[in-house]
């Protein structure tokens, strides 16, 4: 198998783009997104994970890169679903302790889009004893965090604390990796460098720590068909400090791009859940219908996402603060460990 040079990962995220682009109006919020009864994981969630996603290509990738152009694009079209921004000042009256909508504002107030009146009701709400004392696992309120931060609320809870109590942060031993810790360790080190903007912010034992373990997890993902995750991990390790040898980028990429639809969809998972054996067998027996809307849509943003943070990686370009960092590391070999942990 032929491993994926920068030109072939570019055109799989081109295609992801080209999908979310024809798709758009599946993320459009529709009237139920205001309702008491509305179910936010299929109105909010896919705007907001569209918003961040492309947020975070058109922060990774220069203008003149088609890529960014057409994340500009869906970006806009995002904060205009939300009335820019006044849909969130709605939330806020109707759910004032909801953590969504502030999580979700926060994505367009990095990118520049901000709402003054909402974030002024969100700081008035955030100063309650309420709002502080929600319970949430330890990687949400990470991710809390840092959306108070990127909307202009500052409070004195330390990221470190919320940081050390996730399960990256403890440094569990590999073998426990599965599933879901995989998603809360992509998620936490998303938090940690601002989406791939800052990888300095990861710290040091866990950037040892990751610079290890991660090369067998992503393998292990990619065996088992878990696309999605692999992306979120491979958008993880073009972020590190250390990243990761470009053989093993490239090569997973080979993987992911051969699970990928003509159309630029990727599903979340291989239907049969062996992995590569089944995209293998594609070219002979025809490729598997593409999966509906809420089957494929994240898997495709994080393909989207995955491709532009490695190509900014394996290129050397520096679109964003911190790359000097990530820069001297570049060059070193990096040990590669197998068949440690089997997702759950």
């Amino acid at each position: 198998m032929t491993a994926l040079g920068v030109r072939e990962i570019h055109e799989v995220g081109a295609a992801a783009f080209a999908w979310l682009s024809a798709h758009r109006g599946d993320f459009a919020l529709g009237e139920d997104a205001l309702t008491a009864d509305g179910h936010v994981d299929a109105t909010w969630k896919p705007l907001g994970e569209l918003a961040q996603t492309c947020a975070s290509v058109r922060a990774h990738t220069p203008p003149s890169d088609p890529l960014h152009t057409c994340a500009s694009d869906l970006l806009r079209f995002a904060w205009q679903q939300t009335g820019r921004g006044e849909l969130f000042l709605r939330l806020q009256q109707s759910e004032p302790f909801a953590t969504y909508p502030l999580e979700i504002y926060s994505v367009f107030a990095s990118a520049g889009l901000r709402h003054p009146r909402y974030e002024a009701a969100a700081a008035t709400t955030a100063r309650t004893r309420g709002w502080r004392l929600t319970e949430q696992e330890p990687t949400r309120r990470l991710g809390v965090l840092k959306a108070e931060r990127r909307s202009g609320i500052r409070r004195p809870e330390r990221d470190a604390e919320a940081l050390r109590r996730t399960w990256l942060g403890g440094l569990p031993e590999p073998w426990t990796f599965e599933r879901s810790a995989g998603y809360a360790l992509t998620h936490v080190v998303f938090h940690l460098t601002d989406w791939g903007r800052t990888p300095a912010g990861v710290p040091a034992d866990l950037a040892a720590y990751l610079a290890h373990w991660l090369p067998p997890w992503l393998d292990t993902c990619l065996d088992a068909g878990m696309w999605d995750l692999g992306c979120e991990l491979l958008v993880v390790a073009a972020s590190l400090p250390r990243p990761p040898d470009h053989a093993t980028l490239q090569h997973a990429w080979t993987r992911i791009a051969r699970a990928q639809h003509d159309s630029g969809a990727l599903p979340q998972q291989a239907p049969d859940s062996r992995g590569d054996a089944r995209a293998d067998s594609w070219d002979e027996a025809g490729a598997d219908p593409e999966p509906d809307f809420l089957q494929c849509y994240h898997s495709t943003l994080m393909a989207a996402f995955a491709a532009a943070q490695t190509v900014k990686y394996l290129t050397g370009e520096a679109h964003e603060d911190g790359a000097e960092d990530r820069a001297a590391y570049v060059g070193g070999a990096q040990n590669r460990y197998r068949g440690q942990g089997v997702p759950g």
